[in-house]
Formats: C-alpha cells, structure tokens, sequence
C-alpha cells in the first residue's frame, strides 16, 4: 500500500457489474477534481479474440478462459501494481471493445490490443477494474498492493442471466454459446475469482427478489427494484452505521459488518461509504 500513490481496485466476474461500479467512481472522480489512471483487467489477456477462438477449435481454450490466471498477464498486472504504489507510474494497455469507438476508429481492431505503454503522468491514483484486482496465490500477491479492495458480487445466478443478456443483446453471441462459456469457466471460478472476495474491504452483493432457480431460461433481468444489496465491510469499526441508516431510506444492519440496502439505492450507498474513503487516500492516509 502507498499513501503517496494509491490503488483503488474493483473486482468481480464477468457480468458481476464492475463496469457500472467503475461508472460510479468516474463521476465521483471528476466532481472531486481527482485525476485516475483507469486501467482495465481486459487489458491483461493473454490472448486476442481470434486467437481464444483458434485455439478453443483445437479444443485448447487458451489456458481454458479468462477467468485463469494463466490466460492472464498476471506478472505485468502484478508489476503494475508494485511500480504505480511505489513511482506513480507503470505499464499498461487497452482491450478494443466492439463499442470502443474512438478505438477502433484509429485503426485498432475490436477483440486485440493497443501497444503496451506508460500511464499517463501525475495522476492522483489508479483505478482498476477487473477480473483479478485481489488476485492472493502460490505466484503472486496482487492484494497486498491495493489501498481500497471492492468486490461486486451478486448471487450466482444472477450473474449469470445478467452476463447472458449482456453478451447476447450487446456483444451479439447466442445464447447457446455464452452459456457454454460459463460452463467451461466454472472450474476457473472457484479457484481465481471467489477467493478474492475474502480479501477485500467492502464487498457489493446484489440479491434478486423474484425467482432466478433457472438462470438460463430467465429472458429479463431483475430491476433494481426488484433487488437487495448486501453491503460487508471487512474493518466496521471505521463504518459509520446510523449515518448510513439515515441517508439511505429503507436500509438495515443484518449483522454488526453488513448494511443492507435497497437495490435502487447502490449509487448513493457506493457514493456515501466510499467517497470518504477515496478522499482519504488523495490526502496520503491509509486504512486498514
């Protein structure tokens, strides 16, 4: 951890919401004249699209999928995060999304990579959200160097319908296919993603209300009136409940760690609970 340069990591699977997560943080950054260095984990792949695909038609699956480490640059994620908590700066690059227009309209194709380069220059923090921001295994320590560890994590299966609606109405895959891939993946889960949710400092758990026994027959995903929000700080010491209780209408305390809030209510509670803690940092304090 670094009071001069910090790390503020979102970590979760894919579909679990991260990119809404890092949505909120990108307003709360710019309200707060906070200049991040946002770097994304899809940046980290080991393989292009086409290649995942010529490997997967060998039946090889390229190091199985992206929830492995080792289809993952976990060393030059890991480096990345050592050299921006001790210099400020590092390397990294960017995944070419089919919606990244400004992307691909310099040239760079959808499912490759742009060069490897430096972060941008006097930044306050680095922002990461992906896969493997807590990443804690025999190889690497990626935690360890994070100021601020969140995990966005609904129930499993509602992750997955949101993933398969995700893939299928704006990525274009069928159905067929994404439900494969989340299959294939389980293994990976298991062992890469969920053990990171015991390292992190706040975990963001959303919980439908309505039935979600058969994810791959459910067609709409459950609003957010339609859901809960579980919130579980590792350190509640420093959480000041009754104030939460007050500012967010129709909140409990299930446990003495855990706020549970409506889901239409996640901005505000994100916004509440971690802006302190995001203002915090900027001034060179840290917390457990």
């Amino acid at each position: 951890m670094s009071k001069r340069h910090p790390i503020i990591a979102v970590t979760g699977s894919s579909g679990a919401g991260t990119t809404t997560t890092s949505q909120i943080f990108s307003r709360m950054f710019a309200s707060e004249g906070i200049h991040a260095a946002m770097v994304s984990g899809d940046s980290f792949h080991r393989y292009t699209r086409e290649q995942m695909a010529r490997l997967a038609a060998k039946g090889q699956f390229g190091e199985r999928n992206h929830f492995a480490l080792a289809a993952n640059h976990i060393d030059k994620l890991e480096a990345l995060f050592y050299d921006y908590g001790h210099t400020g700066s590092g390397q990294y690059r960017q995944y070419v999304h089919d919606e990244d227009r400004a992307l691909t309209e310099a040239g760079y194709k959808p499912g490759t990579f742009t060069p490897w380069g430096a972060l941008p220059a006097d930044t306050d923090l680095m922002f990461y959200e992906g896969l493997h921001g807590g990443v804690v295994s025999d190889t690497c320590n990626i935690a360890q160097y994070v100021d601020l560890l969140i995990g966005v994590v609904p129930i499993v299966n509602l992750e997955w319908i949101q993933k398969i609606r995700r893939d299928t109405h704006q990525r274009g895959y069928s159905e067929e296919a994404v439900v494969k891939t989340i299959i294939n993946r389980m293994d990976d889960y298991v062992h890469d993603i969920v053990p990171q949710f015991s390292h992190t400092h706040i975990n963001f758990q959303r919980i439908p209300l309505v039935d979600t026994s058969n994810p791959f027959v459910v067609r709409e995903v459950p609003t957010e009136d339609e859901s809960l929000i579980v919130i579980r700080f590792r350190d509640p010491s420093d959480v000041d409940f009754p104030y939460l209780l007050q500012m967010i209408a129709g909140s409990t305390v299930s446990r003495h760690d855990t706020l549970v809030i409506p889901g239409t209510k996640l901005s505000l509670a994100m916004d509440l609970i971690t802006r302190p803690m995001v203002l915090r940092l900027v001034a060179g304090k840290t917390f457990a």
